[in-house]
Order: C-alpha cells, then sequence, then structure tokens
C-alpha cells in the first residue's frame, strides 16, 4: 500500500482534508466509521497509519502525505477534490494544478480550467453562485464527475491496477448510498442546465433555466384552470367575497361541495406552484368551509337547519385562517369581524375551540419548518423608538393608497373580464398571465423566488457578517461619542442599493400581475400578495430610517436614543408594519389584522406600531374608497349582501319601498275561500318565494305568511297521498271545521303557516327597516297600516333602494 498512487496532488494538502471528509462521510454510512469534522481520524475500528507517497514525473517531484487504513485496501481515500457541504468556503475558490511529463507550460491554462469547473457549485441562495458562502457539496455529482482528465494515463504509461482497483470501490460504495436515497434526492440537487448536459453557469445555462421555468409555470397553471373549467367552476379566486354571503344568508348550491373541495384543494397548489401572484390563505377559508359544510350534514340538527349550518361555517373560516398561518385567535377574530354576518356569543368560543384544534393540528405536523408554527416567526430584541410611530403612520397612510389603487384597478379589469370577450376563454387569460408573470419575475431573484421566502427575508433583521442578503450589506463601525459612550454606525454598502433598487422593481411587477391574477379562474388568494407589496415599501422605508438616525444622532427626536448601541433601528420591524398597512388597505380590516401579524411573527411587543398602521391604513383606505375587496367584488357579482359596517343616513319609509307600490295588485290567499286550482294558478302566473295570507279579499287582515316551496310541497303530497283531492277542494288555513257540502274534501295546510312574520307599518323609517334587516337576517317583512295588509319588503328591496339611494344601478343585484 505504501506505492498506491493518489488521486491529487501534495499541492492541495491544506486543502485536502476537507475533501477527504466528504469522502469520509459516503463511507461512514456504509463502514459504520465516524469522521471528525476537520480532520482524518477515525476509530478504532478502523486504525489509520501514515504513508509518505513519492511520484516523479520528468524531473519534478511531488510529496503527498496521507493517512490511509491499513487493514483492507476497500478504505483507500480517493483525494479528489470535491466540494462537501461542510466545506464551501473553503473550496469555492480553490485552484488545482497538475504537472504532466509533456505539458508542464500549460500549467497555468489547466488551473484555470480547473477553477471553472469547480467554482460553480451549487448554492441555496436565491441570488446566484456568486455568494462567497454558497454550499458546495460533494453528493451532488457522480463520483466520476471530475476534472476532465484526472485518472487517466499519457501515452507509453504503465497502469497502476490498486490505484484503479480502489477507486472502482469507492464508485461501487457512492452508488450503493445513493441507492438507498430516493430518486429525487438524486435529482434535486441538479438544475436543468445540467440535467440537460450544460455548465450550471453562463449565457446558455441561463436561457436553458428560464426556459423551463416559464413552462412549468405554463403547466401547472393550465392544469390549474382546465381542473376548475371542467369540475368545480366555484373552485377559483378565493371564496371569501361568496362565504360572506352564504353566511349573511345566501344560498349557492354547491359552492361548498365535495367536487369544490376537491378541485380547490388540488387547484391552490397547482396555481402556487405555478409562481402566480397568488396567496393561498383566502383559498384556505373556503377549503375550511367546505369541510365544514360537509360534516355538518353528518348531524342533522345542523345538516337540516341553513341558520345554525352558519355557525358551522363560522367556525370552519376561522380554522382556515389558523391553519393558513399559524394564528388561532386571529383565525377567531378574523371570522368575527370579515366573514361572519350573525356571531352570537356561543359560536365565538365554539369558533375560538375549533381554531384551538387546528392549530393543534398544524403543531404537529409543523409545516412550516420551525417550532413556532407560524408562517414567518422573527426576534426583534431591541424596542421600538416614541419619534418612529411618525414612519409607521407614514406607512399607514402608503398602505391605505395602495391598497386603493389596487381595489379601483382590480375592480376596473374584472369589470373588464366580465363584460367582455375575454370572459369566454379563462384559461387562455390563465396561460398569458402566467406567461407575463415568468418572464417578468425570473431575471429578478427577488421575484423569482417565492413570496413567503422574500416576505421571510424582508421581515429578518441582519446579523454580523452576513454575507448572503443583499439587504444586509452593511459596512459597520463604532466612533466615540464623549469620554465614555460610542455609536454603532452602518453604512449602506453597493449590496444595498442595488437590492432596493430589484425590490423596487419587484414591487411595480407584483403589483400590476396581482390585480390581473386576483379574479381568475384558478384558486387564489391576496393576503400573501398585499404582505408582499407592504413589506418591500416597509423595508424600504426602514432603510432610509435607519439611514438618517445613524447620519443625524444629535436631532432632537432622536438624542440620546442610539447611544451605546441601544435601541438601533430595525428595518425587519418597518417590513412588518408596512405589510399590516398594505393588507389593512386591501381588506380593511383592523383588530383581527392586528393581532394575525403579532402570531404571524411573534413579535407581540410591536402590536402600538402595528395598530397606529392598521388604524392610519384604514382611514386613509375609507377615504379613498368606501369598500374592502371583498366587499367590492361581492357587489360587482351583485350578491345580495348588506354590509352591517354600513350606515343608511336617507329619510325614506316602509311605504316607499314596499311592493306592490300603490295602484297596483297584492298578491294574497285567503284563509278559507280559495280552492286547490285557484292556489296553482296563483302559483303559475306570479314567481314571489312566499304569499301573506289574510282573512279575505275583502277585509285583507294578516293573518300569516307562507312560502312558496312549502306550499309547493304540500299540493304535490296532498294529491299524492290523501285520498279526494281535487282540483275543486278548498284550502283552509284555519283550525275551524269547514261546514259539510257534497263537494271533495278541504285541504288543511295551516301546520305550514306563519303565523307570525315579521311587521312594520308604512311610517316606519327606512333606516329601522334596514338595521332589522341586517341584525336579524330577515328574508322580507310584511308591511301594514292598522292591522291590514299593504305590502311586502323583500332584502333584494332593500338592497336595489340601498342602490338607488346610492346613485347605483339597482338592477345589479342578483335574486333573492
Amino acid at each position: 500500500m505504501e506505492k498506491f498512487p493518489l488521486k491529487g496532488s501534495r499541492e492541495i494538502a491544506a486543502e485536502g482534508n476537507s475533501y477527504i471528509t466528504a469522502y469520509q462521510s459516503v463511507l461512514k454510512k456504509s463502514n459504520g466509521h465516524t469522521v471528525a469534522k476537520g480532520d482524518i481520524t477515525c476509530t478504532q475500528d478502523h486504525p489509520l497509519a501514515t504513508s509518505s507517497l513519492t511520484k516523479e514525473s520528468n524531473g519534478i517531484a511531488a510529496t503527498t502525505s496521507l493517512s490511509v487504513g491499513d487493514n483492507d485496501d476497500d478504505d483507500m481515500i480517493d483525494i479528489t477534490p470535491h466540494s462537501s457541504p461542510g466545506e464551501a468556503g473553503e473550496s469555492s475558490n480553490f485552484n488545482y494544478k497538475r504537472h504532466t511529463s509533456a505539458d508542464s507550460d500549460m500549467d497555468g491554462e489547466r488551473e484555470q480550467h480547473y477553477s471553472r469547473s469547480h467554482h460553480h457549485a451549487p448554492t441555496h441562495s436565491a441570488f446566484g453562485d456568486t455568494l462567497d458562502s454558497g454550499m458546495a457539496f460533494y453528493g451532488g455529482s457522480d463520483a466520476h464527475d471530475d476534472i476532465p482528465g484526472i485518472g487517466q494515463y499519457d501515452d507509453f504509461h504503465t497502469i497502476d491496477w490498486q490505484r484503479d482497483i480502489a477507486r472502482d470501490r469507492m464508485r461501487h460504495r457512492y452508488i450503493i448510498k445513493k441507492r438507498q436515497d430516493s430518486l429525487w434526492d438524486m435529482l434535486k440537487w441538479k438544475t436543468w442546465p445540467e440535467i440537460m448536459g450544460m455548465d450550471r453557469n453562463g449565457t446558455g445555462a441561463y436561457i436553458m433555466s428560464y426556459f423551463w421555468f416559464i413552462i412549468w409555470a405554463l403547466f401547472f397553471a393550465a392544469l390549474s384552470a382546465s381542473l376548475v373549467r371542467m369540475f368545480a367552476p366555484y373552485a377559483c379566486g378565493s371564496g371569501i367575497p361568496e362565504i360572506k354571503t352564504i353566511l349573511s344568508g345566501f344560498i349557492i348550491r354547491g359552492y361548498l361541495g365535495k367536487w369544490t373541495l376537491l378541485i380547490k384543494s388540488v387547484g391552490l397548489i397547482l396555481s402556487v406552484a405555478a409562481g402566480l401572484t397568488l396567496g393561498k390563505e383566502g383559498p384556505m377559508v373556503h377549503i375550511a368551509s367546505c369541510i365544514g359544510n360537509i360534516f355538518s350534514h353528518m348531524f342533522p340538527k345542523y345538516g337540516r337547519n341553513e341558520a345554525k349550518k352558519r355557525e358551522i361555517l363560522s367556525a370552519a373560516a376561522a380554522a382556515g385562517v389558523s391553519v393558513a398561518f399559524g394564528a388561532p385567535i386571529g383565525g377567531v377574530l378574523f371570522s368575527l369581524e370579515e366573514v361572519s354576518y350573525y356571531f352570537p356569543l356561543k359560536t365565538l368560543w365554539r369558533s375560538f375551540f375549533c381554531a384551538l384544534i387546528a392549530a393543534f393540528v398544524l403543531r404537529s405536523l409543523t409545516p412550516f419548518g420551525n417550532e413556532h408554527s407560524v408562517l414567518f416567526f422573527v426576534e426583534y430584541n431591541k424596542p421600538w423608538i416614541f419619534f418612529e410611530l411618525i414612519p409607521f403612520v407614514l406607512l399607514g397612510i402608503m398602505g391605505g393608497v395602495i391598497g386603493t389603487i389596487f381595489i379601483k384597478a382590480n375592480l376596473w379589469w374584472c369589470r373588464y373580464r366580465k363584460f367582455s370577450k375575454l370572459g369566454q376563454y379563462p384559461v387562455f387569460e390563465v396561460l398569458v398571465v402566467t406567461l407575463v408573470t415568468g418572464i417578468l419575475c425570473f431575471p429578478n431573484p427577488f421575484t423569482r423566488m417565492n413570496m413567503n421566502e422574500l416576505i421571510f427575508l424582508l421581515f429578518s433583521q441582519c446579523s454580523p457578517g452576513d454575507i448572503t442578503n443583499p439587504l444586509c450589506d452593511y459596512k459597520r463601525m463604532n466612533i466615540t461619542n464623549g469620554a465614555t459612550s460610542s455609536i454603532e454606525v452602518t453604512e449602506p454598502g453597493a449590496g444595498v442599493y442595488h437590492a432596493i433598487i430589484l425590490l423596487l422593481l419587484a414591487f411595480v411587477f407584483k403589483l400590476a400581475l396581482a390585480v390581473f391574477t386576483f379574479g381568475m379562474k384558478v384558486p387564489a388568494g391576496l393576503f400573501i400578495p398585499s404582505l408582499l407589496l407592504g413589506s418591500i415599501m416597509g423595508r424600504i422605508v426602514g432603510i432610509g430610517v435607519e439611514r438618517f438616525a445613524y447620519s443625524y444622532p444629535h436631532i432632537w427626536l432622536i438624542t440620546g436614543e442610539c447611544d451605546n448601541g441601544k435601541n438601533l433601528i430595525t428595518p425587519g420591524l418597518y417590513a412588518m408594519v408596512g405589510a399590516a398597512a398594505t393588507l389593512g388597505g386591501v381588506t380593511r380590516m383592523t383588530v383581527s389584522l392586528v393581532v394575525i401579524m403579532f402570531e404571524l411573527t411573534g413579535g407581540v411587543g410591536y402590536i402600538v406600531p402595528l395598530m397606529a398602521a392598521a388604524m392610519a391604513s384604514k382611514w386613509v383606505g375609507d377615504a379613498l374608497g368606501r369598500q374592502g375587496i371583498y366587499d367590492a367584488h361581492i357587489a360587482l357579482n351583485g350578491y345580495p349582501f348588506l354590509d352591517s359596517k354600513e350606515e343608511f343616513a336617507h329619510t325614506t319609509l316602509a311605504a316607499d319601498v314596499m311592493q306592490p307600490k300603490r295602484n297596483e295588485t297584492l298578491n294574497v290567499i285567503t284563509q278559507d275561500s280559495m280552492t286547490v286550482d285557484d292556489v296553482e294558478t296563483l302559483l303559475k302566473e306570479t314567481e314571489h318565494n312566499g304569499y301573506p295570507v289574510v282573512v279575505s279579499k275583502q277585509s285583507q287582515y294578516l293573518v300569516g305568511f307562507v312560502l312558496r316551496r312549502d306550499l309547493n310541497l304540500a299540493l304535490v303530497n296532498a294529491k299524492r297521498l290523501i285520498e279526494g283531492i281535487a282540483g275543486t277542494s278548498i284550502v283552509l288555513f284555519t283550525s275551524t271545521a269547514p261546514i259539510q257540502n257534497l263537494g271533495p274534501p278541504p285541504l288543511k295546510l295551516k301546520k305550514i303557516l306563519d303565523m307570525a312574520p315579521i311587521t312594520v307599518t308604512d311610517q316606519t323609517p327606512m333606516e329601522t327597516v334596514v338595521d332589522m334587516f341586517r341584525k336579524l337576517g330577515l328574508r322580507q317583512t310584511l308591511v301594514t297600516h292598522n292591522g291590514r295588509l299593504l305590502g311586502v319588503i323583500t332584502k333584494k328591496d332593500v338592497l336595489r333602494h340601498v342602490k338607488q339611494m346610492d346613485n347605483e344601478d339597482p338592477n345589479t343585484v342578483l335574486f333573492n
């Protein structure tokens, strides 16, 4: 073994230990050996002896010293340079020189060739392969994927049998190790250019990566849109506007069904994988509501009672936010403030329990890859300074403006889509938006990475020596402030300014793409895009405030705050506040937003800045536009939804709104003078959802109210089950026995009659009527005068009246 020629030379002895360690790590799984990092000391089962080997070629001597095992030649160590996960910093700039018998004058060229081939080690950074701390590794390439020519022989040389046998055994062990791993482990570290046989870097590799980035995005987006179009049209969008409408008492059959649940779940995965500017949090509320609706049918108490079912849906919405963000309390408040229409106290604690169970399951599965069960956990150990409330409020104002711009632009585009031919080609629209997204996002490393990762990057604070994040390219120094104190001065480097330019481009691109993406026929939310826009804005403002504070430390606002390096400005905090401000400007949330944000990040000590930004955002947003994004889409779709947060400030009366108008006929049913044929004729000629029951045509004193659906079912069942019922049978809504006659038996329907309908007088102010519809969840109310029936006010009538008083088109309201 003393004459084994080694794969390497003495000139890399200093660096060789790191590469030997890489091979040792390959061996230790199969041999059970342990290797100390940075050396080649093995266990007692594998004693090492030191051999000194000398190889001469054309009079040039190269001596190398190596510790090798003396018990078996299987334990030969191949010292061909590779990169190991722990030694990236040692190997990234390594140059290897090998002398040959004939080409000693080509050493410089070979050195450059090796440097090029081994400098391109794979990295885990989104900013390319030029980072000094990029993680190189050994297992990313085959054992023979070495320097070209290594291991080969020159002409008229003799082969070294033992050396080649040792190399083959090392190759065999490497294959055995990779066989134990999955196919994904063998491919996940390879880029598309490498799979195609190209170099990792260079123009061709960039174009290849660009091409496959767009191809995969188009494939996932097309699949998602096709599934939605073919199997579940209700699975598109975020679903929160429709959930709000359903919880207000509106029925949308199939919106919370099994197919919608399945396609929404699969399509959401595909949409996120396509790299579109959308989030998964809103659709998670829809998915949770589907689950709640399906499970409610297992219990007749909830499945057969629409009002009780909505208690289940309110709790399910809270669970959806809980698992989407890891924020159970924020989920309950979100359901209370933003989604639910009727939220009694018992529903509150039931929702709390549901969100608790959801958070417990989430913590057990740890999908976020950390022990905190939150999406963007950050640790800020410096308190905020009082003067920072000024930029925090400024961020709130900016968030309100950005939110309003997004809402107006998105409504314009959705309205155009709805009333143009573009709406007839939903898959084509998805593909075009995906193509534009891929083309714009790939060149910028900030837009290329996952949005969750970028938000976390913007939230994070810089640690000393952090060179993987260009936002942390600071030059830090301490300067003396007086005799005893010193101040840490930070000067942004070129990387920070370059990152700001990229972030500004990312902000413009993401804002524009979010406008066109939200509302497409794929599952898409807007929580994450809104948070991203706000965090970009906040990080840039935070860098500016940090620079201002350290450039002018003697201004009276901050005098003494930065002494001794204390109370330093944290740009990541500004990113968090900006994210809350923009999300508040888009959705107009306040309380639930603040709770979600501090649960989302773990920044409990920053509630006051979040509250200030959220309130400023809402005030500015309400001043520039009345509705949040969800309410705006409800109005765009014409859903019959009465917003409980709005006030009705007009002075109209119930008589001005009721149907029918003066000099029009009121369709009613008498309590004991109409036949089955008369009732069936009334049902055919009118389309009302219900009919008042009065004493007689001449004396229209109110008796009760009967629903159209119940009346139809009663007539059908009576003809099928009761013998003798004919078209001339009298329909009775009273309990008094009819006078005996020779005709067919009467049909008694008092059991389907509502004898206590909600009524108002004709002089009741519409402000009161609107509040009744909002708070009691009414479907209709009857208008009387001195006990006599005058008309009916339905929810559709109220909605149309509100539209008219607000100078809007009343015909946009859908059926009641």
